[in-house]
């Protein structure tokens, strides 16, 4: 009897090994620092826009499928990516302030990952609205905000700036999230989101395109006096009577007739009041030589503690008329938050000896020319200011600013950039004046028609026109954006859908094409 021989068992199926787990987040976390590199790469001074967009779907993806400590972990990465660098000015003013910055606004972004749900369409959905969200907390809080290196300040150049005359800059930040959101979807495949969220921006962009934005009222003459001099140079290290004398000689630039002439912020510095000083007489000649309104940066010390920063006019008859004091201060520039705590971990040199006064007047300067609303130099970046101006008559917006003492230019392209945006959202013309530059002019549409370059001695005189009117944005300001922002993250987690609801989904139309005849239902019979 043949006896059989029995088959070698067969090798087990061995599963394909799994890569290592440091492998897999050194994976997750370069694309984290990609898309905030992206990002970052958006904002001026590189300014690259559709870089905003990758890096936004990009984040995206990383949020795909997992928990919400996961995500917050990631976007806490890709908004330090983007952060870090295009803050860097803060350096200069305080090494400390500028990580604990850094790290506090990345952790708006993470919050945001965290509220957003794991799985598409409801990610989708809610991601505008929770990126929007941040954007305006790290624009408000703490001590007002630090609103630059924006997701708006990036698509200053760009058609998605436009509609910020409907929504203000955080309509533009939601727009870029969008448009990220289009992306993503595509990647996934998932063609009816992708396409829905571009008809979202092609929508809004084609209200933008026939949104009210002012009507001109007239014309005026104005002339923005930049006296030139080295960047990177701090007040301390200035001698102020070089800096008056540098706008003087500057000033005879001007070209007569003109209706309007802007100076700087604080290229007056004094340890006394204005009034009998001898650049208070100085000034009174100037406007009187020119026959035009003279608007000046002053800085005046008010007592051991204190200073006001203020932009003051001059009439044509040399006689002093309407200050506008500012009212948003600068972090660690013009004032110390935790002042005693802070000087123990920072060099007392490199801090402001004095704490700025803030103003509380409304954002505008009555001249003879007109009323100008006023943003100076830092409240240039905050959408409400600019608002106020527009609000109480403003017709012109005028920027008197000093970015001297920075050693980058970041903070004077950002400064442009919110420029052009404050120009769009309430339908100005704006004229910006720097002592080292940037200086500008500025069309309502947020075209540059005209600036200078940093360091040089130049005035920039240009015909801009008065205007008046609303824009949906001054109207009604940010309320309405933030209300749809809130309703989007309940409406993405309302949507949210799970593994499992997508499985008991796909089971559910399995069982319907099963139950649906596949060929010609043939007619009833009846008998009888």
């Amino acid at each position: 009897m043949a006896t059989s021989t029995p088959s070698p068992p067969a090798d087990p199926v061995v599963a394909p090994p799994r890569p290592a787990r440091a492998g897999r987040w050194l994976a997750t976390g370069a694309a984290c620092v990609a898309a905030g590199g992206c990002i970052a790469l958006s904002v001026p001074p590189v300014g690259f826009w559709p870089l905003a967009v990758v890096g936004v779907a990009i984040w995206d993806r990383s949020l795909a499928g997992v928990g919400w400590a996961r995500r917050a972990r990631r976007s806490w990465l890709v908004a330090a990516a983007w952060l870090a660098p295009m803050t860097l000015w803060m350096w200069d003013l305080t090494a400390p302030g500028y990580v604990i910055a850094t790290a506090l606004f990345a952790g708006y972004f993470a919050v945001a990952g965290a509220a957003v749900p794991p799985h598409a369409p409801g990610r989708w959905i809610a991601m505008p609205g929770a990126i929007v969200l941040a954007e305006a907390a790290r624009w408000s809080f703490p001590w007002d905000g630090v609103p630059l290196a924006t997701l708006a300040m990036g698509q200053a150049d760009a058609p998605l700036a436009q509609p910020a005359r409907l929504g203000g800059a955080l309509l533009v930040s939601g727009l870029v999230v969008v448009c990220g959101v289009a992306v993503a979807a595509g990647w996934a495949r998932r063609w009816w989101w992708s396409v829905g969220a571009g008809g979202v921006v092609v929508v809004t962009l084609a209200l933008a395109a026939v949104a009210p934005s002012g009507t001109p009222i007239g014309t005026l003459e104005v002339a923005a006096v930049q006296g030139g001099g080295p960047q990177n140079t701090r007040a301390a290290a200035t001698d102020p009577a070089t800096v008056f004398a540098r706008h003087l000689r500057a000033s005879a630039a001007v070209r007569t007739p003109v209706d309007l002439v802007l100076w700087p912020e604080n290229v007056v510095t004094l340890d006394r009041r204005l009034p009998g000083s001898p650049e208070d007489d100085a000034l009174a000649a100037l406007a009187r030589r020119l026959d035009a309104p003279l608007v000046v940066g002053v800085t005046e010390v008010v007592s051991d503690t204190e200073f006001r920063n203020a932009s003051v006019v001059y009439r044509p008859d040399g006689s002093r008329g309407p200050r506008y004091d500012k009212v948003l201060r600068v972090p660690f520039g013009e004032w110390v938050p935790f002042r005693s705590w802070i000087e123990r971990l920072a060099p007392a040199t490199g801090l402001p000896p004095r704490d700025a006064r803030p103003g509380t007047a409304p954002a505008v300067l009555v001249t003879p020319a007109g009323r100008l609303g006023v943003a100076i130099s830092w409240e240039v970046f905050f959408t409400g200011r600019a608002r106020d101006g527009i609000a109480n008559g403003g017709e012109v917006l005028v920027n008197p600013t000093n970015g001297s003492s920075f050693w980058l230019t970041q903070v004077q392209t950002q400064q442009i950039a919110s420029s052009r945006l404050r120009a769009i959202e309430t339908g100005r013309w704006v004229v910006q004046a720097a002592p080292t530059g940037f200086s500008a002019v500025v069309t309502p549409t947020g075209q540059v028609v005209e600036r200078t370059a940093i360091g040089e001695p130049r005035v920039l005189q240009h015909t801009v026109e008065r205007r008046r009117g609303d824009t949906i944005a001054t109207r009604l300001g940010e309320g309405p954006v933030l209300a749809v922002s809130v309703l989007l993250v309940g409406v993405g987690w309302w949507r949210a859908d799970g593994p499992g609801r997508s499985i008991r989904r796909a089971r559910t139309r399995r069982a319907r094409r099963a139950r649906t005849p596949s060929g010609p239902v043939p007619a009833p019979r009846f008998t009888g």
